[in-house]
């Protein structure tokens, strides 16, 4: 996925980050100014649905303008004879380890 609060804000005449987030202030999201940097310059970590909710509202925009896919970063499927299964976040077999005495009390 690509982020694109920059381009969508760009578009609305917004340029500097400190001004959208007055916007989203004035709309009941308030952002500190750390997250508003990664918001406005990079690929944030987490963005809450109710957060992109106000971002829309205040730039006028649907959903689909500030995440755009990029199905061609999607790494190839695994050939289809392969038997093993392809499930995400497939468990490991449980290897029990020996007891070797009582833990020591925390210090």
């Amino acid at each position: 996925m690509k982020w694109n609060l920059r381009l969508a804000a760009a578009n609305r005449g917004i340029w500097k980050a400190s001004e959208q987030q007055r916007m989203l202030a004035e709309h009941g999201l308030v952002i500190s100014a750390g997250k508003m940097s990664g918001l406005w310059s990079g690929i944030p970590n987490v963005v809450k649905l109710r957060d992109l909710d106000v971002i829309c509202a205040v730039l006028d925009c649907g959903v689909d303008e500030l995440l755009v896919a990029e199905p061609e970063t999607i790494t190839s499927s695994p050939s289809e004879g392969s038997e093993k299964p392809t499930a995400v976040g497939e468990a490991r077999p449980v290897v029990p380890r020996a007891r070797t005495g009582r833990s020591l009390p925390p210090r």
